[in-house]
């Protein structure tokens, strides 16, 4: 079976036919790519509720100058919704850490040595322990609104991966209404939480598109919280690194900014003026710009 069989081609938003990258334990990755395969690549890594779709405006626009790859992590989309067990990742655990793991032998598997890569939200987070993890793959870093709380002098090891109540029962809400077959509202108010009341709304019919495909994600990675920022694991990021969040973006993704711009040598931070958490799709071009004039893409 392909990887496309029963996946209509307009879900591709226009996007070219994936390919797809088998790892050395046999979990099979779906990515698009644009570009010239001698250019620089530049790897981007999505987050909840999304997938390589979700890079749309980046794919297009920065293919001139770059080789863009965007996988989707496992259980997302088209792996996920396919049933493809190892290919979609069926009986592997839901995690962070596994998905970190995952995109460093991506990179490998692609044999073109370290890549800059451009992490957003949830996918912020996993690249920021892929360049903990794997210095020797990552050349250069971008964290858009990284998700995850940042850790507190005090905090022991449980304390890090727990977030505040109200936060934790809105969640709970949110996947009490998916899992009860009202998508549509409990992908709204999760949606709105991460970025500004209304967002959902107004949000454009693909990006709901792909958020309804991967409803199902959402369950699981409420399982299994993020870890919280440190500096001693920021002190470990070695490469050229840009931090970006958005002038209305929610605190705690501001906040996540500030501690790491504080923490990681060298890094810089760009604000980009009236945009929320969804700023790579709504100040797109913005965003491309400051990605390219940023740790070394030039």
């Amino acid at each position: 079976m392909k990887l496309l069989d029963g996946v209509d081609p307009s879900q591709l938003f226009g996007l070219p036919e994936p390919d797809i990258a088998t790892l050395d334990d046999g979990l099979q990755v779906p990515f698009v790519q644009t570009g010239h395969e001698h250019h620089e690549v530049i790897l981007f890594v999505h987050g909840s509720l999304c997938d390589f779709r979700y890079w749309k405006p980046q794919l297009g626009p920065l293919a001139k100058q770059y080789r863009c790859v965007a996988p989707s992590l496992s259980h997302y989309w088209p792996s996920g919704v396919l049933g493809f067990g190892a290919m979609g990742g069926g009986s592997r655990q839901f995690s962070w850490d596994a998905h970190v793991d995952e995109l460093g032998r991506f990179i490998e598997r692609l044999g073109v040595g370290a890549v800059h890569v451009v992490g957003h939200s949830r996918g912020g987070c996993v690249a920021f322990h892929l360049a903990v993890r794997y210095p020797e793959l990552v050349k250069s870093l971008v964290l858009a609104d990284p998700g995850g709380a940042v850790a507190r002098p005090d905090d022991d090891g449980w304390a890090r991966t727990v977030l505040p109540a109200p936060i934790n029962a809105l969640r709970a809400k949110a996947a009490e209404l998916i899992g009860s077959g009202k998508v549509d509202a409990g992908l709204e108010l999760f949606v709105d939480s991460v970025s500004r009341p209304g967002f959902w709304a107004r949000s454009p019919k693909e990006f709901k598109a792909m958020a309804m495909d991967n409803a199902n994600t959402l369950a699981l990675q409420f399982r299994d919280p993020l870890p919280a920022y440190d500096a001693q694991a920021a002190g470990r990021v070695q490469c050229p690194t840009l931090l970006i969040d958005g002038e209305k973006s929610p605190r705690m993704f501001r906040d996540a900014v500030t501690a790491l711009e504080g923490w990681i040598e060298g890094a810089r931070r760009v604000t980009i003026e009236g945009a929320s958490h969804g700023m790579n799709v709504t100040h797109a071009g913005v965003f491309n710009r400051t990605i390219v004039g940023a740790v070394g893409l030039q």
